[in-house]
């Protein structure tokens, strides 16, 4: 059993995760500052990826980051390098997917925080940079991991977005739902049903996961308190 499908898709989803965490913190922090019309315009916006099918991103992306897209050609031109049909195109198909979630969990967790404790913070004369990494963010660390587990658990998942910008090649591209469904179209059902038990599993750690940081929710905002005694 070749288990690159695996290593590709654990390498994709944390590259992704990565880069979705401080990308789904900085616009949940800065769009709570903004009017609300504009915040909802910018809620909308950033969270579509989140309704959109998989296969409209990954056709939008396509377009953008193909040899003749903006992007892509733009990128070619300079360093003669493919956005598109590398394991590497995978990344930013998920960064696209895996957004949503973690921008509307971290949005949630910021807007449960207790205002009373920046505010708080304020008036000992502590500045918003040391607030937002020393309360803000040790009151909603809850939501923070939740957001990242869901996203991680997303992009280890997804089918549609990455094979369209990636497509299914052994050994290069090849992910776990990619090889899922490239075995059932070859009538590879033994082959496929390992790779379902093994996504299944890792599905269920994340679950487990998931429950476990919702029961330990009601520390976050004693820390929180806690740094500013």
């Amino acid at each position: 059993m070749d288990w690159f499908p695996l290593y590709n898709s654990l390498r994709i989803a944390l590259i992704a995760t990565f880069f979705t965490f401080f990308l789904g913190i900085a616009a949940a922090y800065y769009a709570a500052k903004l009017p609300r019309a504009v915040k909802g315009v910018l809620d909308v916006f950033f969270t579509l990826p989140l309704v959109l099918p998989p296969t409209v991103v990954g056709f939008f992306l396509l377009k953008l980051m193909g040899p003749k897209g903006l992007v892509g050609r733009w990128v070619l031109s300079v360093w003669s390098v493919r956005l598109t049909m590398t394991w590497y195109a995978s990344v930013f198909a998920v960064i696209v997917v895996t957004f949503p979630l973690m921008y509307r969990t971290v949005r949630g967790a910021f807007e449960a925080f207790d205002p009373d404790l920046i505010h708080a913070g304020r008036t000992l004369g502590r500045s918003n940079t040391w607030i937002f990494w020393r309360v803000l963010l040790p009151g909603c660390r809850q939501g923070l991991m939740a957001g990242t587990v869901l996203a991680f658990a997303r992009g280890l998942g997804e089918y549609g977005a990455t094979s369209m910008v990636s497509g299914y090649t052994p050994g290069r591209t090849a992910t776990i739902s990619t090889t899922v469904y490239q075995l059932w179209r070859e009538n590879n059902d033994g082959l496929a049903y390992r790779w379902v038990a093994v996504n299944l599993a890792i599905s269920f750690a994340v679950l487990l996961a998931i429950n476990l940081l919702e029961k330990r929710a009601g520390a976050g905002p004693a820390r929180g308190e806690a740094a500013l005694r």
